[in-house]
């Protein structure tokens, strides 16, 4: 009886948080999905959708909630994901094309090489069927184009080699042909040839006009400002990050300033804050408005149109959507009389981010800009309740306040995305609390309002007073990165963990936050059994990755690759995930020279590694692992583990634990039956 009247005291404590849960719920439903081995029926998706939304219905009209309100959201979270990814079907690349490639310009951007590279819809590809043609594809270009030809809305013709989206490098890591899928890329390709026009221009903003006015208004802006600030400039009011200096982006990711170039939480709230704030001090100036109108609600509604038309002018990118939910979150929450930054407004947010975009909760850019304001939240809210620091803001101490609410901002957020960032990048900023502090006060106090100033300005000519003011912040910004980059060891390589990691540390943190009474304690244990399981996961003893071109075997000095070049992409992520700095080059020297190439195990096995067609039979033994991607068959007398061509085709990327060298794991028996894993045919020769 005590523990039934504990258990009812505890849950009573809870009766009015059962918001902050729902997209926890809905969360998971769509964690559910995403984790399936095979893709479900449309039709079980929507009657999973349906009983859930009249489950939920009746509940609501009952007033009952708790725990089958939760559930009902986890089904709906699993039914609209499922049917999300129908929605957005698109025909995928069967094989390697070479050839011409015709498609309309309908987005710029710039790889990891400082390239230029063009996303095309309406593609044409000869020898390829209309129904087999991918709807988008993305092109890298050996050199930047002539810029009448590489216009928004131009129908442009190249020569290029396409491929079906890559296979993940090693089983159950990064999956690029899930990120194809949700945006409709079907294949993606280089090109060192020029690319021509094919039909001759439209003209003015015809075709894209969106695109074209973002990109007109991205070469103003670089002509009202050296170049160096004006690439900046461009990439945080358009989203053009093509003329970004690329060792200034060196410099804002190793100080971890890079999230200043992404329109998305900060930009957007500084945006509509300073709209919201200067409309309502206008019409507070004017008594007769004052009076008579609710200024509070008009200012509301300023910062509303004007975070809706940022939304549109920066391309409406994933994360720029996601920040106007938000924004439009606490806005709304404005109108209707309610407090705004709440975690109740959060709650909502990422409700309708969820069910827009259901696969965003896999992203790093949904957890971290969560993450960061449900932190801020909860850490402002409970010092509210603290007597000092309420004490701050009286009296001589506002300024010390504001100082301390500075570095309080920074390192909380900080903190509360540092497992994520670790998590999806492997590394960690050793300066990256230092650089925020000196560096976005000047984002939002100086930069921001200066771009709004100068756009202002821009119809009476006197738009170089808001773009000298812009210059002078993001020098400040851009010199700041430029000096943390400079320092020794400026980042932390971090090894990756096991998926459940980020699941079960978000749950304690929520927990902690979300929850009222003893069982608040829960959280913190479950936050360091995640933290526990990351630091206690190995990673692969051996990885060969999915054409065969490369091996790496993990020794006491790293991980050793089979090759100094070729496969670059996957030494770069099996590097990084394995938390190790060196570049492949180094790592390459780590294995014994010699042919054929042979690494030793601790245990005494060893990792053998056969280039050529055939294999002798004199190089397999018991405790070898033989790995030789072109023979066809294995030697006469196997008496090892052996991975060949047929091996390779069937399995994909494989990896080896230590002591299971004849068991090992592929990409094909982890991925599952998903509408983006469907392999692609044979390459075309």
């Amino acid at each position: 009886m005590r523990l039934t009247r504990w258990l009812a005291a505890q849950a009573e404590a809870q009766r009015h948080t059962g918001l902050l849960w729902a997209p926890v719920a809905l969360g998971a439903g769509i964690a559910g999905y995403f984790s399936l081995p095979a893709e479900p029926p449309a039709a079980l998706a929507w009657g999973l959708g349906a009983l859930a939304l009249a489950g939920a219905g009746l509940l609501a009209a009952f007033r009952r909630g708790g725990l089958p309100m939760l559930a009902m959201l986890c089904l709906l979270g699993g039914a609209v994901a499922a049917l999300h990814t129908g929605r957005l079907s698109a025909p995928v690349l069967e094989r390697t094309h070479f050839g011409p490639v015709v498609g309309r310009i309908v987005g710029f951007d710039r790889s990891q090489g400082n390239r230029l590279r063009l996303l095309l819809d309406r593609v044409h590809l000869p020898g390829v069927a209309a129904a087999d043609t991918p709807a988008r594809v993305r092109v890298v270009l050996g050199d930047d184009p002539d810029p009448q030809v590489a216009r928004p809305g131009a129908r442009v013709m190249m020569r290029a080699r396409l491929t079906p989206p890559p296979e993940p490098v090693e089983p159950g890591g990064f999956d690029f042909r899930r990120w194809a899928w949700f945006l409709r890329l079907g294949a993606i390709g280089y090109t060192a040839e020029p690319v021509v026009l094919a039909e001759p221009h439209p003209g003015g903003l015809a075709g894209v006009p969106l695109l074209s006015l973002r990109m007109r208004l991205a070469d103003a802006i670089r002509g009202q400002m050296p170049a160096r600030s004006g690439g900046f400039a461009a990439a945080i009011l358009t989203g053009d990050r093509s003329t970004v200096d690329p060792q200034d982006l060196v410099g804002l990711r190793a100080s971890n300033l890079a999230h200043l170039l992404a329109i998305s939480g900060l930009h957007m709230g500084l945006l509509t804050g300073v709209v919201f704030a200067c409309v309502r001090l206008g019409l507070a100036l004017l008594p007769d408005v004052a009076l008579r109108l609710p200024v509070k609600k008009i200012a509301a509604v300023a910062a509303l149109l004007a975070g809706a038309g940022y939304l549109a002018l920066s391309g409406a990118s994933i994360a720029t959507q996601r920040a106007f939910i938000m924004a439009a979150a606490i806005f709304g929450a404005v109108l209707v009389d309610r407090p705004a930054l709440t975690l109740r407004a959060v709650a909502l947010a990422a409700l309708a981010v969820l069910l827009w975009r259901p696969v965003s909760l896999l992203g790093p850019g949904f957890q971290m800009s969560f993450a960061a304001t449900t932190a801020l939240i909860a850490v402002y809210d409970a010092l509210r309740r603290v007597g000092w620091w309420q004490a701050l803001a009286r009296g001589g101490w506002r300024w010390g306040r504001a100082v301390a609410a500075l570095v309080l901002t920074s390192a909380v957020a900080g903190l509360a995305t540092a497992p994520y960032s670790a998590f999806h990048f492997n590394q960690m900023a050793q300066y990256g609390l230092l650089a925020n502090v000196l560096a976005v006060p000047a984002m939002g106090l100086l930069v921001m309002p200066a771009a709004l100033l100068a756009l202002l300005l821009w119809p009476l000519g006197l738009q170089g007073l808001g773009f000298g003011l812009m210059e002078i912040g993001i020098d400040h910004i851009l010199n700041v990165a430029g000096w943390v980059a400079r320092q020794e060891a400026p980042m932390t390589p971090v090894p990756t963990g096991p998926p459940w990691v980020l699941g079960v540390l978000t749950l304690g943190a929520l927990m902690l936050i979300a929850l009222r009474g003893p069982l608040r304690a829960a959280g913190p244990v479950l936050v360091a059994v995640a933290l526990a399981g990351w630091a206690a996961s190995e990673r692969p003893l051996v990885l060969l990755d999915p054409e065969g071109r490369l091996v790496g075997v993990r020794t006491v000095a790293g991980r050793a690759l089979s090759r100094p070049r070729g496969a670059g992409f996957a030494a770069q992520v099996w590097l990084e995930n394995d938390g190790d700095a060196a570049d492949q080059t180094a790592a390459a020297g780590r294995a014994p020279p010699g042919a054929p190439w042979r690494v030793a195990l601790p245990d005494g096995a060893a990792v053998l590694l056969v280039e050529d067609e055939t294999v002798p039979p004199a190089l397999c033994g018991a405790a070898v692992l033989l790995i030789a991607p072109r023979a066809s068959r294995p030697p006469a007398a196997p008496a090892c583990a052996f991975v060949g061509a047929a091996q390779l085709a069937r399995g994909g990327a494989h990896a080896w634990r230590a002591g299971a060298l004849a068991a090992p794991v592929t990409t094909r028996a982890t991925e599952g039956a998903r509408p983006w894993t469907r392999r692609p045919a044979a390459a075309a020769r």
